[in-house]
């Protein structure tokens, strides 16, 4: 397409071939819309559920990378919005306004129940800058930049957070990165990267990091002065761009006393896990350890608003250590996102969400496990609350299988999947150390309706993709 092609037809007036033909070749490539193999243009969204031009429902089971926990166009957070456009649209973070401070006194009001610690609360924007502005943390207080971090864990692709996200291709094209985190075996335990058994591992993936400060000749420890090399441990409580693998629950709490015992900063990276997508407000609550820091966004506005932040400890976080202008964005803390954000937390303060995630959690394990019963190519299937994991293979039910993986997310997005006499689409998202995994992150608000045809959906979807790649 040239500039001229559509010439005497304006932008709102394209349709979306035209529209697809202009954004070829006036929008990069490098954000993730080309994952798809036939991007999809969306009208319009409600609940569960996102619509195309022709009015087509997509069951959407990973909303937003589990950044809509409460719903599309959720009614009391769109007021909250809306209230705030009207009252309050614009204020230069350098100036206060009340919603900010209310925000962070609920978020560390929600820190001191969970946890039982005392601290502040700092904004940003996204999940990525958040993560910075807790890598800049760690450096004030400890003096040290080396990392340790996770395989499979991700957290953000800006140069900082790139280098504690142990994917290499996010890296490759950037050149050395001298501050790249020294990355540990996460706990995946369906494919142990000891070769062992949960049942009679002995927790060979926590011997392995103790190991780590045994002698100096580690590369880690100095015994003789009791000083680390590493400053900090970035962790997920459940991994989620790595596919929702979930640790056994003895694991942190061996892994924190190390880390603890060798003055070594535990990171907790809530970004996608938070907000009760788990079934806990802060997943890490799940396994009774307590972070340091606690890195959070995505579902704090209920993707309503860019909104992200960090809570830390008093001792690391206090005026005398981290004073004005340490770090700052223009958008940080903005009217609209506090205002969403506050509205979010209120929502979750007076909802049994404890309960109704858990309770719904449980039920859609049970459809995956039976699904699981019908496809021996679901390797794996696991939940903890509404984070859950279907890990994709060939039909010895081991060997990854991203090319089924890949057709089933492809195959939702054509959105003619035949139920009761209507076109429908799903929405499924695909991760996982081999990209072979799908990951599910249903709305807290999904109905026991919509997780019965999200078992249908899913099977009709799996079959059909079976067949194709036969």
């Amino acid at each position: 397409m040239t500039p001229a092609t559509y010439a005497n037809t304006p932008l709102s007036e394209m349709d979306e071939k035209q529209l697809l033909e202009l954004e070829n070749k006036v929008c990069s490539y490098g954000d993730t819309v080309h994952y798809a193999e036939d991007p999809k243009f969306f009208e319009h969204c409600e609940g569960s559920y996102l619509y195309d031009g022709e009015e087509t429902p997509y069951l959407d089971l990973q909303m937003w990378y589990s950044a809509v926990n409460l719903g599309y166009g959720n009614p009391r957070v769109n007021q909250a919005l809306k209230d705030q456009i009207d009252k309050l649209p614009q204020l230069a973070c350098q100036y206060l306004h009340k919603e900010k401070v209310q925000l962070a006194s609920k978020v560390v009001d929600s820190v001191k129940k969970g946890f039982n610690q005392t601290g502040r609360v700092h904004f940003n924007v996204g999940g990525s800058q958040a993560v910075e502005d807790a890598l800049k943390l760690v450096r004030k207080n400890t003096g040290r930049q080396h990392m340790y971090a996770y395989e499979g864990g991700y957290h953000g692709r800006t140069l900082g957070a790139s280098a504690i996200t142990s994917s290499y291709r996010y890296r490759e094209p950037y050149g050395e990165f001298a501050d790249r985190a020294e990355f540990i075996p996460y706990p995946y335990c369906f494919r142990c990267p000891y070769d062992k058994k949960p049942d009679s591992c002995a927790m060979e993936c926590v011997k392995q990091f103790e190991r780590k400060f045994e002698h100096e000749y580690t590369g880690a420890w100095n015994s003789k002065t009791g000083h680390a090399e590493f400053g900090a441990l970035f962790m997920e409580a459940v991994q989620g761009t790595g596919g929702y693998v979930i640790p056994p629950k003895e694991y942190f709490p061996a892994i924190a006393k190390i880390c603890k015992d060798h003055g070594i900063l535990l990171v907790d990276d809530e970004i996608q896990m938070g907000f009760y997508r788990t079934g806990k407000l802060w997943a890490t609550e799940h396994f009774g350890i307590q972070p340091d820091i606690i890195v959070f966004g995505k579902a704090l506005t209920n993707g309503l608003n860019p909104l992200s932040g960090l809570w830390a400890k008093e001792s690391l976080i206090s005026p005398d250590k981290f004073g004005p202008g340490s770090t700052h964005s223009t958008f940080s803390s903005n009217t609209l996102g506090t205002a969403t954000g506050l509205a979010v937390m209120e929502i979750l303060e007076e909802g049994d969400y404890e309960k109704s995630v858990m309770e719904k959690g449980a039920y859609f394990l049970n459809i995956l496990k039976d699904l699981q019963s019908k496809h021996p190519e679901i390797g794996d299937v696991d939940g903890l609350g509404l984070a859950l994991r279907m890990e994709m293979c060939e039909a010895d039910g081991y060997t990854p299988s991203r090319r089924l993986a890949d057709s089933m997310f492809q195959r939702g997005l054509e959105g003619n999947l035949p139920v009761n006499g209507k076109k429908m689409g799903l929405i499924l998202d695909i991760g996982g150390y081999y990209k072979n995994v799908v990951t599910l992150a249903p709305s807290l608000e999904i109905t026991k309706e919509e997780m019965d045809l999200s078992h249908q959906l899913l099977d009709m979807v799996l079959t059909d993709c079976k067949k194709e790649l036969a």
